[in-house]
């Protein structure tokens, strides 16, 4: 069974099959925005609790990692509470959109960002930052120089924050609904195809599913292996 599986999965590939390239989109696309958006409020989140003394920071710090192993599927059940009907985000009617996903990985990948982006700038030399005082920088240049300084390490936090949005599960399918051609992801349609004894085509999504795993874990050592050059 899978060998044949394989073999007609390979068949839908070449041949462009419009579910399972309309899902590998949709996937890719929500992903990057979800990740995009969470980024711009991760990176200065977490260059902000590195290097100020913020009230409650040690809090923020903590909940924020605790964020990093919330399951999926409680993610998506809050919100879905916040978006229904009776929820208090009902009236904008983004429950089973594509927004909706977008808003619920958001959420997933903002704490993953802020906890990297905060260590790895909680790690730079002390003489980094007296240097930068020194030479008369003010706030903004000192930003950009501690951000330019673990420029890798945040790359690596989008990547880890983006790989882990589109293979979630969980989120897609309690907000999105897994409506076809609408808000259907390849994680939900390989759920679906399979159940419905399409294995196929479930072998398919998993197959492009995949092959962005490995691209990403490919990135990602490539700039370990840069990082590890550039101290050596």
């Amino acid at each position: 069974m899978i060998r044949e599986g394989l073999r007609d999965a390979v068949s839908l590939l070449r041949a462009a099959d419009p579910a399972v390239l309309d899902a590998a989109i949709r996937s890719v696309w929500v992903s990057a925005v979800a990740v995009g958006l969470a980024s711009l409020l991760g990176i200065s989140g977490g260059l902000l609790l590195a290097r100020k003394a913020i009230p409650g920071r040690r809090l923020i710090v903590l909940l924020a990692r605790v964020g990093m192993s919330v399951p999926t599927v409680l993610i998506g059940l809050v919100c879905f509470a916040m978006l229904s009907r009776r929820g208090p985000l009902g009236s904008l009617e983004l429950l089973y959109t594509n927004s909706a996903i977008i808003v619920g990985e958001f959420c997933l990948a903002l704490p993953i960002i802020v906890t990297l982006t905060h260590a790895a700038i909680s790690r730079l030399d002390a003489r980094i930052a007296e240097t930068a005082l020194t030479l008369g920088a003010g706030t903004l240049k000192r930003g950009l120089t501690y951000l330019n300084e673990t420029r890798l390490a945040i790359v690596l936090a989008v990547l880890t924050a983006f790989s882990r949005c589109f293979t979630e599960l969980g989120i897609a399918m309690m907000v999105g609904g897994n409506l076809p051609g609408r808000t259907r992801t390849l994680t939900t349609a390989t759920a679906l195809e399979t159940s419905r004894g399409e294995f196929a085509r479930g072998i398919a999504m998993c197959l492009i599913l995949l092959l962005i795993a490995l691209l990403i874990t490919a990135g990602t050592a490539w700039l370990n292996r840069n990082a590890e050059r550039e101290v050596t």
